[in-house]
């Protein structure tokens, strides 16, 4: 006998599902004006409710991260687009005329001024050059001053906010003497808006920043994507995460030395998330193997260790990612991240905010898995979803 409408249950909304998980992640790629893609995926997910309680991110990904922990909820969208709008408000041309020509020549335009010019609230071009510079002088290691990103971070950032444990934050650099990657994350010290440029200074356009004695550069020159990171952390946590990557792995067979340049780019930052994934579900299965052949020795013959491993073992986390990709337009070339142009960031801004809204009607892949082998991957932009 079928139901009678009241009867009806109500179809459980995002923000409830997320509940169902011990922590949402939203893992930002770098990947400079490209950025823009991310903060619309961010608008998306504020408008259905399903606010992140772990943010983590390299380069551009780390000041989206933190201009969202760094904010309290009713500012966090307003402070993204005051930051966009001020690294981009720049208009190249007043009418792009319609075409896919004419916008590919807008954008190596627009390049070309960010080269030449640099970007407000961003970085400017170092006078005299560094190649006229003494070793060891001061600016001597970097195209660009990035002076003017510090006071637009600590202007849009309440860090005291960012630091108050409601959100944890990650943001990934590299030490520039050792080599060695490291994550500055709230959850081990605190957090200010040296840490989050220090994830951006990619070389040689951007200086290194200085923090305790040591130098950092942008994470990106290392590893583009913060996903492992966060896939090692605290392993018995369920997690629902929104990896937003800015630089595709696929692509198309380059046809001219400038496809070729673009296609390099692509791969050198693209995320390694089969990689990471597979590797977890490998470790994943061994330590169930693990747990099994423990539990078939008597208790009584385990170590207090063992007994211990058991418990860990038992309700292993499972970690659900909803991979979003941004889509290259065909006529965005070799400079698309650092092509800053008022145009382009709102066209990244809401390509983002629509792939969001496309992927969260697939309310199925949001849903906890109950089965499995540790790790679910899906990706609006792959017809064979893993």
């Amino acid at each position: 006998m079928p139901k009678r409408r009241n009867d009806t249950p109500t179809p459980r909304g995002i923000a409830e599902i997320a509940t169902d998980y011990d922590r949402v992640a939203l893992v930002f790629q770098g990947g400079g004006a490209l950025g823009a893609y991310q903060a619309g995926v961010y608008q998306a997910l504020a408008e259905a409710g399903c606010e992140p309680t772990w943010l983590s991110g390299v380069s551009i990904g780390a000041i989206n991260a933190a201009i969202i922990a760094g904010n309290r909820p009713a500012d966090r969208l307003d402070r993204l687009a005051a930051f966009w709008r001020t690294v981009s408000h720049r208009k190249v041309w007043a009418i792009t005329p319609d075409g896919d020509i004419f916008r590919e020549l807008r954008n190596r335009v627009s390049s070309w001024i960010t080269m030449t010019q640099g970007q407000p609230g961003f970085f400017k071009p170092r006078v005299p050059s560094p190649w006229l510079r003494l070793p060891g002088a001061k600016g001597a290691t970097s195209l660009y001053d990035t002076s003017d990103l510090k006071a637009t971070l600590e202007r849009l950032i309440d860090f005291d906010l960012l630091n108050d444990g409601n959100k944890r934050l990650s943001v990934g650099a590299v030490n520039v003497r050792t080599g060695n990657y490291i994550y500055f994350d709230t959850q081990k010290l605190r957090l200010t808006s040296d840490h989050i440029m220090a994830s951006g200074a990619l070389p040689p356009a951007l200086p290194a920043v200085r923090i305790e004695g040591e130098c950092y550069w942008d994470g990106g020159i290392v590893s583009n994507t913060p996903l492992q990171y966060l896939l090692e952390q605290e392993e018995d946590c369920s997690s629902l995460v929104f990896q937003i990557d800015l630089f595709s792995a696929r692509g198309d067979l380059p046809r001219s030395m400038t496809e070729v340049l673009a296609r390099q780019k692509d791969i050198t930052y693209s995320s390694r998330t089969r990689q990471n994934t597979d590797t977890f579900r490998r470790v994943h299965g061994l330590k169930m193997q693990l747990r099994d052949a423990l539990r078939r020795i008597p208790a009584d013959q385990l170590s207090p260790a063992e007994v211990a491993l058991i418990a860990d073992y038992s309700s292993p986390g499972v970690v659900n990612i909803i991979h979003l990709i941004y889509q290259q337009k065909n006529y965005e070339g070799t400079g698309k991240d650092y092509e800053f142009s008022d145009g382009s960031m709102r066209e990244h801004w809401d390509a983002g905010y629509e792939d969001t809204v496309r992927t969260l009607r697939h309310r199925q892949w949001l849903a906890r898995p109950t089965t499995g082998d540790g790790v679910t991957v899906h990706d609006l932009h792959r017809e064979d979803p893993t």
